[in-house]
């Protein structure tokens, strides 16, 4: 049984069709990608599954219940968490607050401090900058405090949109490889990324996106073998006659 099902979901942005009858699915354990260029979609979907956005048409379910037009709140409390493209953490704030706030949905504060230090393990740098707001990290470093307060409110789902965007050449292997650390401790991911060489090299399946619309979907090696990799990486989506 699928973890994540999404049955034909089409989002419009005023009069826009942003994406037309999209499905996909991750089962747990998974990482499952959606690349393309931009414009294809693919934050639209996240977007969409988080709640952020409705569809007007088609279904959402997460482990066997509705979550479509739910409200955001909602769905993270059921397990689903986004680190949005950008980041988006709370500047002003110490690295250590925006882990609390990352934990917002949990009960038992408890566990609180039991998280931190699983967070300072799977991410050091952080343990050394607690007291540092989060604005003056680096953006390597904002990228792990945004997974890792993600992390914090133990998320049956994981989902990244475009986290090696705006980075130099060495952070974007430390944040590939964050993400297959990840996937390998069980955590099951849903990946957003326009690199799409690494992204391959990387997932158990993926979902090529072109012009809102699924258009190829399988593991990287069928994938490989139906698609131009460097064409989509460029905008062009040539396929291997």
């Amino acid at each position: 049984m699928s973890m994540l099902e999404v049955r034909d979901i089409s989002v419009r942005y005023g009069a826009i069709a942003a994406i037309r009858e999209v499905s996909l699915e991750v089962r747990q354990g998974e990482l499952v990608a959606l690349i393309g260029v931009n414009g294809a979609g693919k934050t639209t979907t996240l977007s969409t599954i988080a709640g952020a956005l409705k569809p007007y048409q088609g279904s959402i379910f997460f482990d066997g219940a509705q979550v479509h037009g739910r409200h955001p709140e909602d769905i993270t409390r059921r397990g689903i968490a986004l680190v949005p493209e950008g980041r988006d953490i709370f500047p002003s704030l110490s690295v250590a607050e925006n882990l609390r706030l990352g934990a917002f949905v949990r009960n038992n504060r408890a566990e609180f401090q039991r998280d931190i230090d699983e967070m300072v393990a799977l991410f050091p740098i952080l343990g050394e900058r607690m007291r540092q707001a989060g604005g003056t990290l680096s953006g390597g470093e904002q990228q792990q405090l945004a997974i890792a307060r993600a992390l914090m409110s133990h998320p049956q789902l994981l989902m990244l949109d475009e986290p090696s965007l705006g980075l130099s050449p060495v952070l974007v292997d430390q944040i590939f490889a964050l993400v297959g650390r990840l996937h390998a401790r069980g955590v099951t991911i849903l990946l957003v990324e326009q690199n799409v060489e690494r992204t391959l090299d990387i997932v158990d399946r993926a979902y090529l996106l072109h012009t809102g619309s699924v258009e190829v979907e399988g593991t990287p090696e069928h994938i490989r073998s139906l698609v131009d990799v460097e064409g989509v990486y460029l905008g062009d989506r040539r396929s291997k006659a």
